[in-house]
């Protein structure tokens, strides 16, 4: 009539836990999961959903933007401009080369005028080029070093190149100093040494033809010396104008014909005037001098026009188009006086 009582477990005549069989498949349900879960796979449950792109490291649209290849930028050649700095690099050498010609040991003073003027083309060219910290101070005394090493080139008893070796390393201190003094920090001024160094070694390096030219051989190593850059200068420019092909980058105006036209036919230029000159000068001599200074004076232009692209890729102002433009011929004509004073103190000597 009623209903029976339950033999066991509670009132809802569900079984305890310790009264549950243990192989019963509600309980496999319910006990917790204890061992490692297997990996989705070959022998593993459903494979899980692939998470969607956006939360994937390298797979959203921002990722894809910033895997797209930038556009580099082509700079055209300005043929013009490549006649305009033909034409200095032409006038630059006339200037050095009968500059030298026309001293004498009592007629020293009037070329070593020419050279400090060029000297401070070169340090107005490059301080405004190159912009080293407290410009004004380096410039300074970038023109005091030069100063110092054309006289010491001039009055010194022996000709050498130790008086304008002291003259650069007095020269680089100050200057470092004075950069210290303008409090612009120690990082900046550590990380401007190099081009500090660069702008007073280049202004001292113009006195070693005034040294060059108190030698028994000196002015006619000169001649050909500086020719054989004016020359190769020139050519490299003009044939950049008339035809700047192949490029050597999209970013930097020049051609790889230019360059190696100049340096060959500077070099002829060298040999040509070795065949005129008087003993040790012969074409054999005058053209080993004329591929060492003429090579140097092509690549060095053209140094200067890839650190111009690289000023111009980093986003940093751009100085006086006039100071970047007279940059590189003022450089060649710097490191083609050491060179050639090398050459005729260990190979015509």
């Amino acid at each position: 009539m009623f209903p029976t009582r339950p033999q066991r477990g509670d009132f809802t005549g569900v079984p305890h836990d310790g009264e549950r069989d243990p192989w019963d498949a509600d309980l496999s349900r319910e006990l917790p999961r204890v061992g490692p879960r297997r990996a989705p796979g070959m022998f593993g449950a459903v494979p899980e959903p692939e998470p969607p792109a956006s939360i994937v490291p390298g797979a959203g649209p921002a990722d894809d933007a910033d895997d797209e290849p930038e556009e580099v930028q082509f700079v055209e050649v300005r043929r013009q401009l490549s006649l305009a700095i033909a034409g200095f690099s032409a006038l630059l050498a006339i200037g050095l080369i009968v500059g030298a010609q026309s001293t004498g040991p009592d007629a020293r003073l009037p070329y070593a005028i020419v050279i400090f003027g060029v000297q401070l083309l070169f340090v107005l060219a490059w301080t405004m080029a190159v912009q080293p910290p407290a410009p004004t101070a380096v410039g300074i005394v970038c023109a005091a070093a030069a100063g110092v090493a054309d006289y010491a080139a001039i009055t010194a008893d022996e000709p050498g190149l130790a008086p304008l070796a002291y003259a650069a390393a007095g020269g680089f201190v100050v200057a470092v100093l004075g950069q210290l003094l303008s409090r612009v920090g120690w990082q900046r001024v550590k990380d401007s040494l190099g081009p500090t160094l660069m702008i007073v070694a280049g202004v001292v390096a113009y006195a070693c033809l005034l040294v060059l030219t108190r030698q028994p051989i000196g002015a006619q190593t000169v001649l050909v010396c500086l020719a054989a850059a004016g020359v190769a200068l020139v050519v490299a420019r003009v044939t950049d104008a008339g035809y700047a092909k192949p490029r050597l980058a999209p970013q930097v105006p020049r051609g790889a014909a230019g360059i190696v036209l100049g340096a060959m036919l500077g070099t002829l230029a060298a040999a040509a005037l070795g065949s005129f000159l008087v003993l040790p000068f012969d074409p054999a001599k005058g053209a080993v001098l004329g591929v060492v200074t003429a090579a140097l004076a092509v690549l060095v232009d053209l140094a200067v026009n890839y650190s111009e692209a690289g000023r111009s890729m980093a986003g940093e102002v751009p100085t006086f188009w006039l100071a970047r433009h007279m940059q590189g011929p003022l450089g060649a004509f710097a490191v083609a006086a050491p060179a050639g004073y090398a050459m005729a103190t260990f190979f015509l000597s």
